[in-house]
């Protein structure tokens, strides 16, 4: 191994000098030499785990970051943190737990290198909230780090066609209706999901996955692969090879995820047709880093960038394809060329965005991902919306839409499991704003997605025919006219909370408005006997995370950020 002078590496405190006897004997008890002892300390985490397909490669993975770690000169020492896995936690009180966890997950991704006193950092996961969790933790600390995605799921084959989980609990939706029987069902579910990985389509998790290439913390290339193909393992040893590179450079994530940075990543979520959870976890990475960047800066840029990706929910195909055509530097190509994305952001490969993607050639004869000169359509996947019924914005994926206005009169309830026990029972109609509120960050707590209502009424046939808002979430496979993110919530007073059944309530996605059709005086007179609600949870880790936890609009967020540091891990 290298000599390594670590006068200014975390891991001094616990490897240098005869005072540090104690804490290096612990290391020799776990086989470390006294030459790995001296050489810097390299957490690998990951978010391994068997709650859910998406996690259960990680583990090996992580054996391959270490291996290549090992080979660059330091030690690599593993740890795994939780995940709260979506599809499992959809359509039941545990998908309260799911945002939640972003922020545990990079409390204890800190925490872990805070107490160990680790030098850099290489972060691999595979499921919705443990990406940006991941590399929220990387930019808190600000460590030398790389960030790895743990890979997609391959697509299931049902009647001959491909199929991912969407299609299952669309699929609910038919059963109710007896469009689909027992049989299928039960056939369906057993074949949609065929080994490890996460989500197919271009969901929450691959539309993090680009982000981590386009931002500058991952390889590229690195997030491709679907989860099975052992050319993953040859990227986690890449990418240990490449933090201890960092950490020589002293090149760090701050360095890395600039305004402009953030930006880019904007700009390929709206290229893709990503996931609206994107405009929660941009703004909540953004402030990791002193930065402030909105849900409606966000909304902004994607809202203006072409749609060049026709992946699913809103198009035809799955991660598997992308990476079959040449990966996400395929799509960063075509927006570099397209003059849409910075190619001067710094990455984790100590070269800029445009200098990685120097010699990728946009490949012909596909249509999976099309240039900008020929977009699916002019404007993005996803755009902003703002009005009397979201002073603080709101969002809505408009990839797939057929038409892009919506009015109709208010169908309201407080939670989501009254709306989803009218939508099975088929008490709506055609022309219907189902309102779920309650459901924001406090108010949840915890900012539910509503996969399960979305896919319900999409299997019932009524996509088109109902609009859908809440100061929730939706999943990233939610299609359909579904606005999610309003703020304020009405757990705060926000203007959702003072909606009655029959308000007439108008959605202009093209001009980016919603409102509701009340006069000033309406508003005031409801405003004046509204009354906050007390939710069911007024102990444990959902209380204290509704004590501290802030509007969507600013990513969601419960501490302070990189702006009231006084001193950076990293220079401790």
């Amino acid at each position: 191994m290298t000599n390594w002078d670590k006068s200014r590496l975390p891991s001094r405190h616990v490897s240098v000098g005869p005072e540090r006897a104690p804490h290096r004997s612990y290391y020799y008890a776990m086989g470390m030499t006294a030459e790995e002892i001296a050489a810097p300390l390299v957490g690998v985490a990951t978010c391994w785990n068997e709650a859910a397909p998406c996690n259960t490669a990680l583990s090996r993975q992580a054996q391959s970051a270490k291996r290549g770690v090992k080979a660059a000169g330091a030690s690599p020492r593993e740890f795994t943190t939780i995940t709260v896995t979506d599809g499992i936690a959809m359509g039941h009180q545990g998908m309260k737990s799911s945002l939640v966890s972003r922020e545990v997950i990079a409390d204890s991704v800190e925490l872990t290198m805070r107490g160990h006193c680790y030098d850099a950092l290489v972060g691999l996961a595979g499921c919705d909230k443990s990406l940006p969790g991941m590399m929220m933790a990387m930019l808190r600390l600000n460590v030398p780090s790389v960030f790895m995605y743990g890979g997609s799921i391959m697509p299931g084959h049902f009647h001959g066609k491909d199929v991912t989980v969407i299609d299952v609990f669309e699929a609910v939706g038919k059963h109710a209706t007896g469009e689909m029987s027992d049989a299928e069902l039960a056939e369906l579910e057993s074949l949609a999901c065929p080994g490890e990985g996460a989500c197919g389509g271009q969901y929450t998790a691959n539309t993090m996955a680009c982000i981590s290439e386009v931002i500058g913390l991952a390889l590229p290339h690195s997030a491709g692969a679907p989860a099975p193909d052992h050319a993953r393992d040859h990227w986690a040893e890449e990418s240990g090879k490449a933090v201890v590179e960092l950490l020589r450079r002293n090149l760090r994530p701050r360095d890395i995820v600039t305004l402009k940075a953030l930006e880019n990543a904007a700009v390929i979520v709206g290229a893709t047709g990503g996931s609206t959870n994107a405009a929660l976890h941009l703004p909540a990475m953004a402030h990791e880093a002193g930065i402030r960047f909105t849900l409606q800066d966000v909304a902004e840029i994607m809202r203006r960038t072409p749609l060049i990706a026709d992946l699913k929910p809103g198009g035809r195909y799955v991660a598997a394809d992308v990476h079959r055509v040449g990966g996400v530097p395929v799509i960063i190509k075509a927006l570099l060329e397209g003059g849409l994305l910075h190619g001067d952001c710094m990455t984790v490969t100590g070269r800029t965005l445009a200098e990685n993607h120097a010699d990728i050639v946009f490949p012909s004869g596909q249509d999976v991902v099309h240039p900008v000169s020929n977009p699916i359509t002019a404007i993005g996947g996803v755009v902003g919306l703002r009005g009397n019924l979201a002073p603080e914005g709101a969002i809505v994926k408009i990839a797939g839409l057929h038409s892009l206005r919506f009015e109709g009169t208010a169908l309201c309830f407080d939670s989501e499991e009254e709306a989803f026990a009218a939508v099975d029972a088929r008490a709506y109609k055609a022309g219907d704003v189902i309102v779920i509120r309650y459901e924001g960050p406090k108010g949840g707590p915890g900012m539910r997605e509503m996969l399960s209502t979305t896919s319900a009424i999409y299997g019932q046939g009524m996509g088109e025919s109902v609009a859908l808002i809440t100061d929730g979430r939706f999943s990233g496979a939610t299609r359909g006219f579904c606005i999610g993110h309003v703020g304020p919530e009405a757990a705060v007073g926000g203007p959702i909370a003072l909606l009655r059944n029959g308000d007439r309530i108008v959605i202009d996605a093209g001009a980016g408005t919603i409102d509701a059709q009340l006069s000033d005086a309406e508003w005031a007179a409801r405003r004046a006997t509204w009354q906050p609600r007390r939710t069911d949870y007024n102990s444990g880790a959902l209380w204290k995370y509704a004590q501290t936890v802030g509007p969507a609009c600013f990513g969601a967020v419960t501490q302070p950020g990189a702006a009231a540091e006084t001193h950076c891990y990293a220079d401790i």
